[in-house]
């Protein structure tokens, strides 16, 4: 790499429409000084050569030069620190400005051209104010840069200096964008400060240009979604590696799938032949006589080459490999995985792993993981990067309630990455909802193109692994690959509309949201409470993520002035006042879902009582001599069955208003589930057992509307041509 000389590099930025601070070189003193006399003083002199960069530090910058003497002494003490590598003296005007910003352009290795955008100055390092954005960028997305650093006030007006101009800024991020599409020569630029001065105007005072030798980026090859399809629907499968012996994989797979009825041919393997469950174990597969659409691979690592002539001849063009043994463990692994991908591609096989924990695709009975946990079918996708991460995430998923489309642990990825499953799932009819645990992304270019193509038909979640320094090391020695930087990450998720969660359990609650309720027109939530406490906490927690709960209208609290006690608040929250008519939360709901002022509702305690009921009748019970334990059960069978019909009324209630209702229960019962199904109903209740759970999976929904939104303003839609649910109309595939 090289460096242009500031002069250059400003040049060149000018070139592309960086307004850029006016400048003179001048090859010695004198000549510094007739130019400082040309420009008026105060003038700026700066050292000019391509080999110096940092020029502060190196005392190089001398400021607010008043007089000719003055610009002698600086043009000699800069000779004397700069020394050979001095090829004369850059000067500038002296700009007045309070406001200091840093605009920049740098090529990542796994998600190749970033545009970044932040507070710069001394304060640069220090603060660490900065947001990305991968290239190409257009105005919605640079406008939207501006908003997001946390010093985003300093753009207005500020301390009697009119507000920056925001034209101005937004070009200069535009023009390093079309730079970075441009001359992919160039590595690196920094403008440092970008000044806004008393007037608004926006200067480029300082600039630095970086160029490389073009380095063709290698991608690999796209496996479509109609081959992903054939390893999730296979109507044979052959177990190459089958057991007897109790816990190994090539006994536990075949078991997990034949317990759970799948209905096509099943076949064993085992060099050694024999039977096993009253089945007959092949010796090799070339001797099963039938067709095998899917080869499970349980056998060591170093002879899994030697399957795939035998593969070849016996036509399998799908393969699942658990096996472990290959790039995860270190540089020889590397290279027979390298091998064994080679080999498949000559052979036209394409294989799942290696190093994985299996799949799922519950709508066909099959059930190919090492765990046997079996979620309901359902319309959410998951793919794990960790098999452990997978089969923890599909417990809480069967535990919860929530029905998987299907579920791949991509070990490795040899051969299959998270992108192409990801743009399998986007054509399938089935998914609506794409669950994603990341530890590592080896084309990070081609995951946002794809997440934001599919983001604009259905959500897409991530939970990504590594967003530490410890985690990042961990994933790497997990995964066989380098974990990219996290906020950067994160960054690119918001440009794209990925939904970037931190927690297991939020993947699941987002998951859960997405595939049950409406998507919220906006960030308008009205709160009910049986207590006002939950309330208070609701609103702190809404706020935080940037929701608002707005003030009720004069014709609401009128309307709940005829519902409620005279002693009510008259405030959203809307608290209950712990009133026991079971008749007043039906009422009470309806009345805010029925609100314009509201985009969503989250109710608090109304659900959840059962609970407390059970346990309260059990201790009169106990020291009550002579209840009848019939009435205590007509008791709990009556409020079970309110609850029932108090679910069913909120999920009626969305279907006419089209706004999402969330449910925190009062009380966490370790039987109840999250999610309730009612019958001829596109939506289900949703319940959570914090509200802290339900404000950030809402956060969620909200993140992801306002993605819509600005996809919505790129193509010139109107607000109301957007979707008001996340259900697919994709193209129907095989996945």
């Amino acid at each position: 790499m090289r460096s242009l000389s500031e002069f250059k590099s400003k040049q060149l930025l000018a070139d592309y429409g960086v307004p850029v601070v006016q400048e003179i070189i001048a090859k010695d003193r004198e000549d510094a000084v007739q130019a400082a006399i040309d420009l008026k003083f105060p003038v700026v002199l700066k050292g000019h050569g391509a080999k110096l960069t940092h020029k502060s530090d190196r005392g190089l910058v001398r400021l607010g030069l008043s007089n000719v003497e003055q610009v002698r002494e600086a043009a000699q003490a800069i000779r004397e620190s700069a020394g050979k590598d001095l090829e004369g003296y850059l000067i500038q005007p002296m700009l007045n400005g309070k406001r200091e910003f840093v605009a920049g352009l740098m090529r990542d290795p796994v998600f190749g051209p970033i545009v970044m955008f932040g507070l710069g100055g001394v304060f640069t390092e220090a603060l660490d104010d900065v947001v990305f954005r991968a290239v190409p960028i257009d105005e919605i997305e640079a406008e939207t840069m501006l908003g997001e650093i946390k010093a985003s006030k300093l753009l207005g007006e500020y301390r009697g200096e009119q507000a920056a101009d925001r034209k101005a800024l937004v070009n200069c991020l535009l023009a390093l964008s079309k730079l970075a599409v441009e001359r992919p020569d160039v590595a690196e630029v920094d403008i440092n400060p970008l000044l806004v001065g008393p007037d608004g105007q926006v200067s480029a005072v300082d600039g630095l240009v970086v160029l490389q030798e073009e380095t063709p980026r290698k991608s690999r090859p796209v496996i479509s979604p109609a081959l992903i399809g054939d390893i999730f629907h296979p109507g044979s499968i052959a177990f190459i590696g089958a057991s007897s012996v109790f816990g190994k994989w090539g006994q536990s797979l075949p078991a997990n799938l034949l317990a759970h009825g799948y209905k096509g041919d099943v076949y064993l393997i085992n060099s050694k032949g024999g039977t096993q469950w009253g089945r007959p174990v092949y010796k090799s597969i070339s001797e099963v006589p039938g067709p095998v659409d899917l080869a499970v691979v349980t056998i060591p690592a170093a002879l899994v080459r030697g399957l795939i002539k035998d593969l070849k001849q016996k036509a399998v063009k799908s393969v699942l490999l658990i096996s472990s043994g290959f790039s995860e463990t270190g540089q020889d692994g590397r290279i027979l995985e390298n091998q064994l991908v080679q080999d498949a591609r000559d052979a036209g096989i394409v294989f799942l792993g290696p190093n994985t924990m299996g799949i799922q695709n519950p709508h066909a009975n099959i059930i190919l993981t090492g765990v046997h946990v079996g979620p309901k079918p359902g319309s959410t996708a998951l793919i794990s990067q960790s098999g452990n991460m997978g089969v923890q995430l599909l417990s809480f998923a069967d535990a919860q309630g929530l029905g998987i489309r299907a579920f791949g642990g991509s070990g490795n990825e040899a051969m299959v990455a998270i992108e192409d499953f990801m743009e399998a799932f986007e054509v399938d009819e089935l998914t609506r909802t794409v669950l994603l645990y990341l530890e590592s992304v080896k084309d990070g270019k081609r995951f946002f193109e794809s997440a934001r193509r599919v983001g604009k038909k259905k959500p897409v979640i991530v939970l990504k692994g590594g967003r530490t320094e410890a985690g990042d090391r961990a994933a790497a020695s997990h995964t066989g690959a380098m974990a990219a930087d996290f906020r950067l990450f994160e960054a690119l998720c918001r440009q794209t509309g990925v939904v970037s969660v931190h927690h297991p359990v939020d993947m699941l609650d987002a998951s859960m949201v997405f595939s049950s309720l409406p998507m919220p027109q906006g960030r308008r939530v009205a709160i009910m409470t049986l207590g006002g406490g939950w309330g208070v906490v609701t609103s702190d927690l809404c706020s935080d993520q940037k929701l608002r709960v707005e003030p009720l209208s004069d014709e609401i609290v009128a309307v709940l002035d005829g519902m409620l006690p005279p002693y009510w608040s008259r405030t959203n929250p809307v608290d209950l006042v712990g009133e026991n008519d079971l008749e007043l939360p039906m009422k009470a709901i309806e009345v805010l879902a029925a609100w314009d002022g509201c985009d969503a509702i989250i109710h608090l305690g109304i659900s959840g009582r059962e609970y407390l009921l059970q346990t309260l009748l059990e201790s009169v019970d106990a020291v009550a001599a002579g209840t009848d334990p019939k009435d205590s059960g007509k008791i709990l069978l009556g409020l079970q069955k309110w609850e029932h019909q108090y679910i069913r009324h909120t999920v009626e209630l969305m279907e006419r208003f089209r706004k999402p209702i969330l449910g925190v229960t009062l009380t966490s019962d370790p039987k109840k589930r999250s999610i309730y199904e009612v019958d001829n109903s596109k939506y289900n209740g949703v319940f959570f057992n914090s509200p802290e759970r339900a404000v950030k999976a809402l956060g969620h929904m909200c993140e992801y509307r306002d993605f819509l939104e600005r996809e919505s303003a790129r193509e010139g839609k109107k607000q109301a041509q957007l979707p008001t649910k996340c259900f697919s109309t994709s193209v129907k595939a095989k996945v």
